[in-house]
């Protein structure tokens, strides 16, 4: 589990960011759109104090764009921070998925010699 002091020390580390949940979900919401930070927090049912922490993490590891509006700020998910992240996940989910097939075609041989 990924506790707030380890939060704290590497407030810009987009993996760590992206490990809560709730933060993902925010991520989500703010994909294709900017919104609100009270547009955000209507979404959750946790106090704005929470939401609030969460976006600056968010923002803070560079996943997130802030705007300021008058008093509004608005948020946007900042899809280009995540180009690199994208391509060692990929590797990663590679070798998973080559793991995957080679034990499938090795069920399916022991299968066929039944």
């Amino acid at each position: 589990m990924v506790t707030q002091a380890a939060i704290r020390a590497a407030p810009s580390d987009p993996l760590l960011a992206l490990s809560n949940p709730r933060r993902r979900e925010i991520l989500r919401l703010i994909w294709s759109e900017e919104r609100s930070a009270g547009d955000i927090a209507r979404a959750f049912d946790v106090s704005w104090p929470a939401i609030s922490q969460n976006l600056r993490v968010l923002k803070e590891s560079g996943l997130v764009h802030e705007r300021r509006v008058g008093t509004s700020r608005l948020y946007r998910a900042d899809r280009r921070s995540l180009r690199p992240l994208e391509s060692y996940l990929r590797r990663m989910w590679e070798r998973d998925v080559d793991r995957l097939r080679l034990l499938a075609e090795a069920e399916e041989r022991r299968r066929s010699k039944r």
